[in-house]
């Protein structure tokens, strides 16, 4: 069975456009299987109905004008129950539909499973037999099984569409898809693609007008790529050995105008532009190298794709579809990459960036933490969008929702220009009051403090309202650089922030690297390191780079009174007691050093960050070993709910708003209260206004957060009273769902005049 479905997948997949591959895919499950009748129904959404997209068996011309909707016929009961059913004599199941364009009337057995993607019927596959019997097994489990293989083509062939302003798409659906929200704010502009790679597999087939010119295109490019394959052969002529010898002699057997070029340039007289008849052909050769049982055939379509690759990558270049940063920018620019990096971000012209969009990574990726420290929209994780497609268009993104829309039409251009315009003059009214204290309606004055890390100077700066730096990333100038920084290096940089701020706390964390923050000249290979060696063990394990950043630290500090240290990931008392004797080590190193030079040394106080769950039943504990808490809500809410906080595929189950989170955490502040201990919230969840209120109702009184969400909170505080969040506590700790709890929240911004920010928080 799963030969065969492999090869049916893959024959599909060759097939340029969405409708001309499910008409193959119902010929071959009808042939292989041998029923009488194989149809697809793709669902449309809009209008809550299943359309017949491709059939062998039943009526060709009934396709795209069969329309059943949910709630009617076996087609719909497939899909609203999402579950497959087989039944022997469908006529006499109460909801079986006759629909007469499609002649059905001659079957009897039926067999349908729903194909669906990330929890989403995409649509469903049937067979029907015109004999009276119940489909076995066998043939039930390769209908689900294949309806599995196909969803995810059929979700990737569905944002192509969407976002393809040249085709004629196959859903009828706004031109918009849905990623995960990266970073809050509304920006309007054009994609810029950095970073894009040409390969036939990320291609998307496109139709031309132009025979002659994408002709040109092409013998154009496989004249360089020649060019290029003979400077590579020349190079190394004398260290070949024969068999790497053979493959450039398949090169030049491609490159010649008899081979390849004669079955390109005949599907560019198909109207195909050049790059999607290389992918055609190139494909169909592969694909047919790799069926084949001798093992150095099979690698010759690696070669041949290698080779399509490079070829493809000049045919770019000449039809002046590649992308570089050195070319001129316009001054609304939203950065697409495949991942967005901090180096990226560094480089990049910031008074030109307006958004930021990457394809992978997820709400509480770096790429997103780093999009909110410079107040950039961001939306992440948009999956199996091609970059080909989104180059050089103009694209709405929404910070809040995830959003992306394509090249919107004039009237939705309007409305988003509009809700800018909104987002910009609540920005500017919260400005207004950037001086005022961040004091509630009933006199509870709220600590604010910044996280900071891509640059610290920067954006206390820009924020001197704030209490102080509540976190510290020093994990960034590390990843940042090409090797370890020195003890001066370090000493260097935390001296300037401490020394620049010398009457406002700095809580430095210790190195957390590890899980979505490589080094990468430090490598680490795990297969799930976010449950790997990262933070506290890494540095406790490397002993040499954890006594060399907090001797960095301590020499900083010297002759100042505002150093706190952070131990991240802290999961054992042991661990707390190792940090301590090394911290305490070098604590009485730096002080005899201080005391030659008459100089002072204060022993800074020293934190764990509460985002492993072990620890929140070991507080009392703790309290007796250190001087403050941190929560981090991004960890802790990743390792309560089990889900990666990386991962698009389950972004929607990762939320810190959960009950259970929202439990811990008011467990942690009343164990801490009762300790008599300080507690800080830095994790994202206290820079969202709804995350804010509903810690303050718990009691927490310090919060820190990126330095573009602070002014905002203090905004909140002052128009909130202390009495009426605390009423809503117990409410929302009942909840059963995050949506549950941000409903509480929200409703409650409303009803305080500050509905401006319930998209923030959504």
């Amino acid at each position: 069975m799963l030969t065969t479905l492999k090869r049916i997948v893959q024959e599909v997949n060759q097939i340029p456009g969405l409708e001309p591959s499910l008409d193959r895919l119902a010929t071959l499950v009808r042939e292989t299987m041998e029923v009488d009748s194989c149809s697809i129904y793709l669902a449309d959404y809009r209008n809550q109905a299943l359309v017949l997209k491709a059939t062998d068996g039943l009526e060709k011309n009934a396709i795209n004008k069969v329309r059943i909707n949910f709630n009617e016929g076996l087609i719909g009961l497939v899909g609203q129950r999402e579950e497959p059913l087989n039944i022997e004599n469908a006529p006499l199941h109460p909801r079986y539909k006759n629909y007469p364009e499609v002649n059905e009337e001659a079957f009897f057995a039926f067999i349908g499973t729903p194909i669906i993607h990330q929890r989403k019927v995409l649509g469903v596959i049937s067979m029907q037999q015109k004999s009276i019997r119940r489909f076995s097994e066998d043939e039930e489990a390769f209908l689900v099984t294949l309806a599995t293989q196909i969803g995810l083509e059929i979700a990737n062939a569905e944002i192509r569409g969407v976002l393809d302003v040249n085709s004629e798409r196959a859903f009828d659906a706004p031109k918009s898809i849905n990623g995960v929200p990266g970073s809050p704010g509304l920006a309007l502009g054009q994609a810029f693609v950095i970073n894009m790679k040409h390969e036939l597999s990320q291609l998307v087939v496109r139709k031309t007008t132009n025979q002659k010119k994408e002709i040109e295109h092409y013998r154009k490019a496989v004249e360089i790529t020649r060019g290029q394959v003979d400077s590579l052969s020349d190079n190394l002529a004398d260290s070949l050995p024969e068999d790497i010898k053979a493959i450039f002699q398949l090169y030049h057997h491609l490159l010649d105008a008899n081979s390849l070029g004669r079955e390109v340039e005949q599907k560019i007289r198909e109207n195909w532009d050049a790059a999607s008849s290389l992918k055609l052909v190139v494909d169909n050769y592969a694909a047919r190298f790799a069926a084949m049982e001798d093992p150095y055939m099979q690698e010759r379509a690696i070669d041949i794709i290698d080779l399509s690759n490079r070829i493809l990558h000049n045919i770019m270049e000449a039809s002046g579809s590649s992308t570089n940063t050195d070319q001129d920018l316009p001054d609304n620019v939203i950065l697409v990459a495949r991942e967005v990096s901090a180096s990226m971000l560094a480089e990049f012209p910031v008074e030109k960036l307006k958004g930021i969009v990457s394809i992978q990574g997820s709400n509480n990726s770096h790429a997103a933490i780093l999009a909110r420290a410079m107040g950039v929209p961001a939306v992440m994780g948009l999956g199996g969008v091609p970059l080909s497609l989104v180059n050089h268009q103009e694209l709405f993104i929404d910070g809040y929702s995830g959003q992306v829309v394509l090249a919107p039409e004039l009237q939705a251009r309007a409305v988003f220009l509009q809700l800018i315009a909104e987002e910009e003059a609540l920005s500017k009214r919260i400005e207004s009051e950037a001086e005022q204290p961040a004091k509630t309606q009933d006199g509870c004055h709220m600590t604010l403090l910044v996280n900071a890390g891509l640059s610290a100077g920067l954006e206390m700066e820009q924020n001197k309202q704030g209490a102080g730096v509540g976190l510290y990333r020093t994990e960034i100038p590390f990843m940042l650089r090409e090797r370890f920084p020195s003890e001066q290096e370090q000493y260097e940089l935390y001296h300037s922030l401490l020394s620049a701020h010398p009457n406002k706390e700095m809580t430095m964390r210790t190195l957390d690297v590890g899980g979505d923050k490589p080094l990468s000249y430090f490598p680490i290979s795990e297969d799930n390191p976010f449950l790997g060696w990262r933070g506290i063990r890494l540095t406790l394990d490397q002993p040499d780079i954890f006594l060399v950043q907090v001797r960095a630290m301590l020499r900083a500090s010297i002759g100042l009174t505002n150093l706190h240290i952070l131990l991240p990931m802290i999961s054992t008392i042991n661990e707390v007691d190792e940090a301590n004797r090394l911290i305490n080590q070098v604590f009485h190193e730096v002080r005899a050093e201080a005391l030659k030079n008459q100089q002072t040394l204060v022993k800074p106080s020293i934190g764990v960050m509460l985002e492993v769950p072990a620890v929140i039943f070991q507080l009392e504990r703790l309290a007796e070993k250190v001087d403050f808490f941190s929560v981090g809500t991004n960890d802790l809410t990743q390792y309560l709910l089990a889900v990666d906080r990386n991962n698009s595929r389950v972004a929607g189950l990762y939320s810190s708003y959960h009950p259970s989170v929202l439990i811990a955490l008011s467990h942690i502040i009343r164990i801490s209260n009762r300790c008599n201990i300080p507690v800080t919230v830095c994790g994202e969840l206290a820079g969202e206004p709804s995350g804010a209120l509903i810690l303050m109702a718990m009691g927490y009184r310090k919060l820190s957060m990126n330095a573009h969400s602070l002014r905002k909170i203090s905004w909140v505080i002052r128009n909130v009273s202390i009495a009426e969040l605390e009423s809503l506590l117990a409410d929302v700790l009942s909840c059963d769902g995050p949506s549950d709890v941000k409903h509480i929240a929200d409703k409650y911004l409303e009803l305080k005049g500050l509905g401006g920010l319930v998209r923030a928080g959504s």
